[in-house]
């Protein structure tokens, strides 16, 4: 199946962020909360871009960013994910976790280039360890509708799972430090030396 469908961008800050201890969509990396600088990278390549979360966080925002609140129907990444999908269930998303804190401008060109809308999605991955970084990848509509149904064969709830055993285009990022998750404070900190060396 090949999708036309437009490309919007999600940042995905729903989460508990139980491991960080605080939200790690606030956490200032760049000056202002990681959530407004991942969608404010989004806005520069998507046609249009929203932050998912929960209902309590949409105070915390500015009043122009767009937001999709979490309808709680799946768990995981997949509730934000499949509560885009059911709002505009016609385009595509490029979905970015609120957990990575190098993310650039240059790694979200490269997966655009890259999209091949025969797949199910095209996602980031290191060719060290060549395994789909499902937070970080464009999902075709397609995908969401085979996701339901993954989500209620009762497979599992995890979607790089669900990307391993589909159909989906890896991109190798030139600089994989685009990848770094921060969930930790051990990982928060490698984040800011990292940063201090760009």
């Amino acid at each position: 199946m090949t999708s036309t469908a437009r490309l919007y961008g999600l940042v995905l800050s729903g989460g508990k962020s139980t491991r960080m201890g605080t939200d790690k969509g606030l956490i200032p990396y760049h000056g202002v909360p990681q959530r407004e600088y991942l969608y404010d990278l989004l806005s520069q390549v998507c046609e249009e871009t929203f932050i998912s979360l929960r209902e309590e966080q949409e105070a915390q925002l500015p009043s122009q960013t767009q937001t999709i609140v979490d309808l709680n129907e799946y768990c995981g990444p997949y509730n934000g994910l499949l509560s885009a999908h059911k709002k505009y269930p016609e385009v595509a998303w490029l979905v970015l976790a609120c957990d990575l804190p190098l993310m650039d401008l240059e790694a979200l060109k490269e997966l655009i280039a890259k999209r091949d809308t025969t797949k199910q999605a095209t996602a980031l991955a290191l060719k060290k360890n060549p395994l789909p970084e499902p937070l970080c990848a464009i999902w075709e509509p397609h995908a969401f509708v085979a996701s339901v149904e993954y989500l209620n064969s009762g497979n599992g709830t995890c979607p790089r799972k669900y990307l391993i055993n589909h159909d989906t285009k890896l991109v190798f990022p030139a600089n994989e430090n685009v990848l770094l998750n921060a969930n930790s404070e051990a990982e928060y900190r490698e984040a800011l030396v990292k940063l201090a060396q760009v």
